[in-house]
């Protein structure tokens, strides 16, 4: 699959970030509708917006997720977790969305999504 990117007009940085899904189809399912359009509550995106998120994306492989999110070229990861937190319906979607993931319901973004370590990047 192609996914064609405008080129960003300021510096960022980016974090790249791994979760496993419960190894059920109907769950999948259900977390795949969860991250359309239609599905992300306005709050969230909103309070991603607010702690310097500038950009993020989901993809899955079978039930493994992987994240990529830009950011402000300050944003200091652990801090802007401990924030976002605390933002309005975050603990909420945490624990609708960790029904299908593999974690306890009451674990935060930040204790999900585990950071992963850049090995490669291609010389321009």
């Amino acid at each position: 699959m192609e996914y064609p990117e405008a080129a960003r007009p300021t510096p960022f940085k980016r974090y790249c970030k791994t979760l496993n899904l419960q190894a059920d189809a109907e769950l999948i399912a259900a977390y795949r509708k969860l991250h359309t359009p239609e599905g992300v509550w306005p709050e969230i995106a909103q309070g991603m917006r607010e702690i310097g998120i500038l950009d993020m994306e989901i993809y899955l492989l079978g039930n493994q997720a992987f994240m990529i999110m830009d950011t402000v070229p300050d944003f200091d990861h652990d801090q802007a977790m401990q924030v976002l937190a605390t933002k309005p319906r975050q603990a909420e979607w945490e624990q609708v969305v960790a029904a299908c993931q593999q974690t306890t319901a009451n674990a935060t973004a930040a204790e999900k999504w585990q950071l992963m370590e850049r090995i490669y990047k291609m010389e321009v």
